[in-house]
């Protein structure tokens, strides 16, 4: 694309507002922070990396940029596949790394959250206190909750406790002008005015950016037993699927195909069964017979082996 006009003068705008702490301009640094783990996308150059440490410095950035009618890239760990932080020419690349402020209020059952702190961070605070967050995306341990609320991640066990916006209670968003909101709140029931937090959850940055997230925590869940099925065919595995949500709710419900199976074998091998036509994998949280449910649900449908467990271990 053709370069930003206004390019240069974002960076010494930016430098004279908020100064070389976190303004970046040093080309080799920048470049690491010009794409996410997408492989098939072809980041371009930003002009400048914001590192920002405080809302303020997401305002300066966004007034700034809004001014000079320069691009605004933001950024959170750059852990996402689908492309959402790579840079344009010209760009500010605005990260949010930085912003990990956490208050986990156990009596409300609610996580104040900055948008650096890893998922598995958030977890881990909750689990202190016996609680519990339950959305769970596979890259958990890496990903940032920012990234979270910005594409609405889901995971697993979305089946039965939902996705982010599902745990959203409250956001501070920075509108493109440098404008700080605050949208919901601490409480479940907050009916009062549009619910516009649901609209800034998923919306990559195209909105605002998000620079604190007030998160709905749940009790701990009981142990959980995992179900592993194998069947002939897919079809089967679907029926199989069917029979086990008419009767309960798993925490988690995954089907893979041969080809899903023969990828992942590849990718990480733990000897699964590349032969089958298609392998089931479901997790119960709930009453021990669940997870007979489970089972039998399998059987039913003519399952050509089913194991259950409560090891976590195994």
């Amino acid at each position: 694309m053709p370069p930003v006009p206004n390019a240069t003068a974002a960076q010494r705008a930016l430098l004279a507002e908020l100064g070389e702490g976190p303004v970046v301009v040093d080309a080799d640094v920048v470049d690491a922070y010009r794409a996410d783990r997408a492989t098939p996308v072809v980041p371009g150059t930003p002009a400048a990396l914001v590192r920002a440490r405080t809302t303020a410095d997401v305002q300066a950035t966004l007034r700034v940029a809004s001014r000079l009618r320069v691009p605004v890239v933001p950024r959170g760990l750059g852990t996402g596949l689908s492309g959402g932080s790579s840079a344009i020419d010209g760009c500010i690349v605005l990260s949010t790394e930085h912003l990990r402020a956490i208050e986990i209020d156990p009596a409300a059952m609610v996580a104040v959250v900055g948008p650096g702190l890893r998922n598995v961070e958030v977890k881990e605070a909750a689990a202190a206190h016996g609680l519990w967050y339950p959305p769970d995306p596979s890259s958990f341990e890496i990903c940032s909750i920012g990234g979270n609320l910005a594409t609405n991640a889901g995971g697993l066990c979305c089946v039965k406790y939902g996705v982010t916006t599902d745990y959203v209670l409250g956001l501070e968003v920075v509108l493109a002008d440098g404008t700080a909101v605050r949208l919901g709140g601490r409480t479940i029931k907050d009916v009062a005015g549009y619910d516009l937090k649901r609209l800034f959850v998923g919306s990559e940055g195209t909105l605002g950016i998000i620079t604190e997230g007030t998160l709905r925590l749940r009790p701990a869940p009981p142990p959980a037993s995992t179900v592993v099925a194998t069947f002939g065919d897919v079809v089967a595995a679907g029926r199989a699927v069917t029979r086990i949500v008419a009767a309960m709710r798993p925490a988690a419900l995954e089907l893979m195909d041969r080809a899903a199976l023969a990828a992942v074998e590849r990718l990480r091998p733990m000897g699964l069964d590349t032969d089958t036509a298609s392998l089931l994998l479901a997790r119960t949280d709930g009453a021990a017979d669940e997870a007979d449910a489970v089972v039998a649900a399998c059987e039913a449908e003519g399952a050509d082996y089913v194991a259950c467990t409560d090891d976590v271990d195994e």
